[in-house]
């Protein structure tokens, strides 16, 4: 037998492996990440913890530094305690790169005479004017633990500056030489977290995958004298382990350290008793280097997606095999280390965690953080029959709480939705019993007195025969006393039988007269049941009346619902008017506004071509350049003044960028700017030779344009309005494909440069509606581009939160920003409005992303506000317009007058009368004037103008109650 231990050899659990650790794995992603970095792409190695990312780092570095490249490691986890201090962050960068590629003397001086930049324009700078020109070496930058950064509220701007070092390669060849490489636990979507930004999507992906068998042979080194056929034992710890690097070393490293030698046949027997004694039993103890632990940990850190995760981990756990959807959710799992993709589908990593995050691990961990979770479960094992498990009550109500926080997986939502819609069931069940107990006593009532009438008319008529009878039976038994006393005592008998024929003359009078009121009984007790039989005739006649009643009624309230919806189709109509003349009053009010805004436009501009020529006339030699400048700047005043009366709105853009070119120095691309604005306005005026001319004008001094000037902020921008125009032109032509061409060239400069195209700061050259053009004007000539659809909706999306952005709270353009956005989430652009489908299907998570925009500007506004106020006043979930009632209709002006939406007190306002409605302009008045009112008011627009059954409906009555249902469906 051989040695039982070799004690020279150990094996590295954790850390980063150097170039002198024996026990290091070569693998495909070595020589990937080596090969990507010489031909100087960026690349980024993004997986689960332990997967060996900083030694492929630390090696491939070493490598490259062999071969004459300057080299760096940015060891971002080292930076926690600067959270929030944005410019102690970036300064810590630029001081490290400067110190550890010896560039600058004294770095701080070189930062304080920056401080008037943005500490990521101070990193811009640093790297284009210090750290390009200060090196001749090809340059590599690794950026480790980028996960670090995740949280940080600035580093979007971060990662955004490292695509655009990547994108400044095709104009600046210095860039070529700079390459980044970046690691961590991560997906590259997070690394910019703003969804409306360009997506952080350059690079080469290095997938780590686990060790191999024939990758894996430098293993065998310190398993040669622990067992007869060290290969099979290897083959062992790989088939436990999955490959993954630290459980592979980390089990190497168990068989070292075991006294039991391994015989030849022994080998599965002693690895899985290693890996169960060592690892998988009483995990949490043994965890000492916390590999399992910070896989759990990963996986349960997010509260509101835990329940999730665990669900989706359950079922790779019981199938085997999960088809990879590319879903969030998938990544997350993928990113914990516990699942990996194979062939396209997750499956467990491997047989060690599959052991220790098992079915009962599962159930503990949901019992934790699902209240609900036993009644769930057993309603999931009934395949969702078993009704007895569903919440009822205060516990349905504590399970929807808790889960507004949360993100639910499908089960869960459908667990709460047939619950609440059991509940719902069971109480209107409850209900119908009452109603109908109460129909069965009113019932019950009728007919006992019905019945009481006729017992006392029979109890009347048989006293009277009872009396009748009794005096006839008195009568003859005395009769026959008499007699029997008249045979006995004659003496007396005369006088006695006349006293008996007297008493029996008045016995028989008596008789008579109680059989005559016997018969007057009878004849009263007849017609007593001719009274009750008519009576109930009556009754079967009157409820005959009623059936008829019931269904006249009905047919009425069909007229009724029938007229009702004539009646509201002519307020509409009636309301779209009254709209129509209060815009009108509004835009002849705003045309006089504007025209004397415009008018001090123009003074001011033309009062700047005064300084200008003034300027000219003093100088000794003729600036040919300025001239043309006043030129250009004093025809284009002149065009937009003809323009004024076709187009307000781009008569005031021309004059708006007329004054903003005094802001560029540069000559051409001021050219390029004026006469692309210029044939912007002949184009407005139908002059095609004008607009033609001026835009080949403006395209040809943009090719002038030193590219210094040409790729600054304003360079960028007036790029964008030149191709832009140039686009417009072209289509205006039917030029579609070179139309194409010109927009995708300003599409491709916004992507690129996302922050010197920011249409949010000031003195822009370019607005957002600049750019929402362009990107709407290419989807109309190539709807199949998905990206530029995307790209719309993020920037719909930008444009929202600017307006509603604290400093700007600008109420009444991010209420038609919402509709706007909600038409482009909805697919409803083109008809202009949303109808009862859309509302009912609208995406969750937008109306969320909407929601919190309204409530973090303003708690009193947003969607969550309605719903709540909705259901405060009464009112119905979901209704259709068909099924309102005069009710459903009262309790909706209780919540206009709640909102602000309806004012009792408007001129001309009669009970339930649309003329109480109040127009937009005056719900945004006095919403700016008094910072309490109009709780809930906004957004109106989008639930304002509606359709059902191709009728318009203004005043957002259905809206509201389909919406707030909605929302209540969504947990908003």
């Amino acid at each position: 037998m051989k040695g039982s231990a070799n004690g020279s050899y150990r094996y590295q659990v954790g850390g980063a492996l150097g170039q002198d650790v024996p026990s290091y794995v070569t693998r495909v992603a070595d020589r990937q990440f080596y090969e990507a970095l010489q031909a100087q792409e960026f690349c980024y190695v993004l997986n689960s913890r332990q997967m060996g990312k900083s030694s492929l780092m630390v090696r491939t570095l070493a490598r490259l530094k062999s071969e004459g490249w300057a080299g760096i490691v940015l060891d971002f986890s080292a930076k926690d305690s600067q959270v929030e201090q944005a410019e102690r962050w970036y300064n810590g960068i630029i001081n490290q790169l400067s110190r550890d590629f010896g560039l600058l003397g004294n770095t701080r001086s070189w930062l304080k005479e920056r401080d008037f930049l943005s500490p990521v324009e101070r990193l811009e700078e640093f790297i284009e004017t210090v750290l390009l020109p200060g090196m001749n070496e090809r340059i590599v930058i690794f950026i480790d633990e980028i996960d670090s950064t995740l949280n940080l509220p600035f580093t979007d701007d971060f990662f955004a500056l490292i695509r655009a070092c990547y994108n400044k390669r095709a104009d600046n060849p210095d860039y070529k030489r700079l390459t980044f490489a970046l690691l961590g636990v991560a997906a590259p979507a997070e690394l910019i977290s703003d969804k409306k930004r360009t997506p952080f999507n350059i690079g080469q992906a290095i997938d780590l995958k686990g060790f191999g068998f024939e990758e894996a042979q430098p293993l065998l080194k310190g398993l040669e004298t622990k067992a007869d056929n060290p290969q099979a034992v290897l083959a062992e710890i790989l088939k436990w382990t999955g490959g993954q690097p630290f459980l592979s070393q980390r089990l190497c490293q168990l068989v070292v350290d075991n006294t039991e030698f391994i015989s030849a046949g022994k080998e599965a027997e002693s690895i899985g008793k290693l890996a169960h004694n060592c690892l998988i039993d009483n995990w949490e103890s043994q965890d000492e280097q916390e590999h399992l632990k910070t896989i759990r940990n990963r996986l349960l850190s997010n509260e509101q997606k835990a329940a999730y995760l665990l669900e989706l981990y359950r079922q790779i756990h019981q199938s085997g095999k999960l088809k990879f959807q590319n879903t969030t959710e998938e990544r997350d799992l993928q990113l914990s280390g516990l699942v990996v993709k194979r062939d396209g589908h997750l499956t467990v990593y491997n047989p060690i965690y599959e052991q220790v995050f098992n079915e009962q691990w599962i159930d503990t961990e949901l019992g934790k953080l699902r209240p609900y979770a036993e009644n769930f479960r057993a309603w999931v094992a009934s395949g969702g029959k078993d009704e007895s498990r569903l919440l009822r009550g205060q516990a349905l109500q504590d399970a929807k709480q808790w889960s507004l926080n949360q993100n639910l997986t499908y089960q869960d939502q459908q667990f709460l939705a047939a619950s609440e819609g059991k509940e719902i069931q069971e109480k209107n069940a409850a209900a119908g019993k009452e109603a109908q107990l109460q129909r069965e006593i009113k019932d019950r009532e009728a007919a006992e007195e019905r019945n009481q009438l006729l017992s006392d008319a029979n109890k009347k008529a048989q006293r009277r025969i009872s009396i009748g009878v009794v005096v006839l039976v008195v009568a003859v038994v005395g009769a026959a006393t008499v007699g029997g006393l008249a045979k006995q005592k004659v003496d007396n008998a005369n006088e006695q039988v006349k006293a008996a024929n007297f008493q029996v003359d008045a016995a028989n009078k008596r008789v008579q007269t109680a059989n005559s009121q016997a018969n007057a009984a009878n004849e009263r007790v007849k017609t007593a049941n001719s009274q009750v039989d008519a009576a109930n005739k009556r009754v079967q006649t009157a409820d005959a009346q009623v059936g008829n009643a019931n269904k006249s009624l009905k047919q009425a309230q069909i007229k009724i619902r029938e007229a009702q919806t004539k009646e509201q189709e002519a307020n509409n109509n009636a309301a779209r008017a009254i709209k129509q003349e209060q815009q009108a009053r509004k835009e002849v009010e705003d045309a006089k506004k504007n025209v004397k805004e415009t008018e001090s436009r123009e003074k001011e501009i033309l009062a700047k071509l005064t300084v200008k020529e003034n300027e000219l006339q003093q100088t000794s030699t003729k600036n040919e350049e300025t001239k043309a400048e006043i030129a250009n700047v004093r025809q284009l005043v002149a065009l937009a003044g003809q323009l004024r009366n076709q187009s307000s709105s781009d008569s005031d853009e021309a004059l708006r960028l007329a004054a903003l070119s005094f802001n560029i120095d540069n000559h051409e691309l001021k050219q390029s700017l004026l006469l692309a604005v210029k044939s912007q306005v002949y184009q407005q005026l139908k002059d095609g030779n004008n607009a033609n001319n001026d835009i080949q004008g403006s395209q040809s001094n943009l090719s002038k344009t030193d590219k210094k000037f040409l790729y600054s902020r304003q360079g960028l921008q007036v790029q964008v309005l030149v191709q832009k125009t140039q686009g417009n032109l072209l289509a205006q032509n039917k030029k579609t494909q070179e139309a194409i061409e010109s927009y995708s060239k300003a599409f491709n400069i916004l992507k690129n440069h996302p922050n010197d195209t920011d249409f949010t700061k000031d003195n822009q050259l370019l607005t957002g509606e600049n750019i929402e053009s362009v990107y709407r004007s290419l989807r109309e000539l190539n709807p199949q581009d998905k990206e530029v659809e995307t790209q719309l909706t993020k920037h719909l999306y930008a444009q929202l939160e600017y307006y509603l952005n604290p400093q700007i709270k600008n109420w009444q353009t991010a209420d038609i920003k919402t509709y706007q956005l909600m038409l482009n989430l909805a697919k409803r652009e083109k008809v202009g409005y949303l109808d009862y489908e859309q509302i009912n299907s609208f995406s969750c998570l937008d109306l969320q992303n909407i929601d919190k925009l309204w409530v973090n500007a303003d708690k009193r506004f947003g969607f969550s506000v309605q719903k709540e106020i909705w259901i405060k006043t009464g009112n119905r979930l979901g209704i259709k317009p068909g099924d309102w009632t005069d009710k459903d209709y009262d309790n909706y002006l209780q919540f206009a007058r709640a909102v602000g939406w309806y004012d009792d007190k408007l001129e001309g306002t009669t009970s339930r009368s649309r003329s109480g409605f109040v127009s937009d302009d005056l719900l945004i008045k006095r919403i700016k004037e008094d910072s309490l009112y109009g709780r809930g008011g906004l957004p109106r627009k989008a639930l304002g103008i509606l359709s059902y059954n191709k009728v318009l409906w203004m005043y957002g009555e259905w809206g509201v109650s389909r919406a707030s249902l909605r929302l209540v469906k969504c947990n908003i």
